[in-house]
């Protein structure tokens, strides 16, 4: 859609919101890539979240939006219980004049919108210890809150997101196509791959076993997708729920880790600047743990450091998936961009297996 299209779509759009007012204010927000994101401010002052929705990616908007709903409903009902504030736990959907949670336009694209949470900030990377640790609590809450939410209800918004077994498969059909002639360049990496092939395995036996339990996750747990409060620096709330669906706790945990306590770059090249920092690690998890509140079972406790191995190994997988196929769907700014992000993610996995013992003591 061009920029000219989108503007004209707005201006439809927006007329199905009449009761927010007048719109004086609308133009791009955020760095987000997958949704077209708007700040909105009406003749009242008051500030709104407007996005079209990427239906390419969430196939199924109207399902992904009862999801969110759903899910917002019952964080609040538990933040009222524990005498918090309500206002500022969750995202807060803006219905339609008609009362729909979204609107879908005369050439089929959906748009929704949210309420500005005010006086809150986020951030795009770990600055410090307490960050990281506020960024597990925070997202360790939102396990707490959902933790008798029944997962299995929920829409399963991108399908086998966090099944790294199906990830493992999609890269072998990769190799088999080999539609960029790349394959003979990467061999070290796709043994790699191989030689993990029964860890893959591990948390959908732990599932199919019934020794991991199925939960709601949020499924993007990076320190960006935290509101904090600007006066305190409290962590207020989580965001971006298009991807709240059924998943693992210890994949919701692991990500964190791929991200926040890696001690380089996800697309560092020199690879001997990769590292698991365990400080941060422990740090982390201490969080987590705490906004979790005992609503764990033992052995997801004692899954989360392969949660962490799993969710660097899958993003590695994806990665050179991605560069075999010819750099289709993540974006780059070099033409080995994804290599090195695999390469990168795969020296993680090396130094947390190297520090496994330590991982699980702690």
């Amino acid at each position: 859609m061009t920029r000219e299209e989108l503007c004209a779509k707005r201006e439809e759009v927006l007329a199905a919101y009449s009761h927010i007012g007048t719109v004086n204010y609308c133009e791009r927000y955020g760095s987000g890539h997958i949704n077209d994101t708007f700040l909105t401010v009406s003749n009242t002052g008051k500030r709104y979240i407007f996005q079209r929705i990427n239906h390419v990616v969430f196939p199924e908007p109207e399902k992904m939006m009862e999801n969110i709903l759903s899910v917002t409903e019952h964080i609040r009902k538990k933040v009222e219980l524990e005498q918090g504030d309500v206002e500022r736990a969750t995202i807060v959907v803006v219905p339609t004049d008609t009362g729909a949670p979204f609107y879908r336009d005369s050439i089929g694209c959906y748009w929704r919108m949210y309420e500005f949470t005010e006086r809150t900030v986020t951030k795009d990377r770990v600055e410090s210890k307490k960050e990281f640790y506020q960024c597990g609590e925070a997202f360790g809450r939102l396990q707490g809150w959902l933790s008798d939410f029944p997962a299995e209800k929920l829409y399963e918004a991108i399908k086998d997101f966090h099944n790294t077994p199906v990830r493992y498969q999609n890269l072998m059909r990769a190799i088999e196509k080999d539609p960029k002639g790349r394959v003979a360049e990467v061999q070290d990496e796709i043994n790699f791959v191989k030689e993990r092939f029964e860890f893959v395995q591990t948390l959908e036996k732990a599932y199919a076993s019934g020794d991991l339990p199925l939960r709601v996750t949020h499924n993007d747990t990076k320190l960006n997708n935290i509101l904090f409060d600007e006066t305190t620096v409290e962590p207020v709330c989580a965001i971006d729920l298009d991807t709240i669906m059924p998943g693992y706790s210890v994949n919701d945990f692991g990500d964190s880790i791929r991200f926040g306590a890696n001690t380089a770059a996800e697309d560092e090249t020199d690879l001997s600047k990769v590292s698991l920092d365990l400080d941060l690690y422990r740090t982390y998890a201490e969080g987590f743990l705490k906004g979790c509140g005992g609503k764990l079972t033992k052995t997801e406790i004692e899954l989360l450091p392969i949660g962490a191995r799993m969710m660097t190994l899958e993003c590695g997988i994806r990665f050179l998936t991605d560069y075999i196929e010819g750099d289709t769907y993540f974006r780059i700014s070099r033409p080995s961009h994804n290599l090195d992000r695999c390469r990168c993610q795969f020296a993680l996995v090396l130094d947390m297996e190297r520090k496994a013992e330590e991982m699980k003591l702690i």
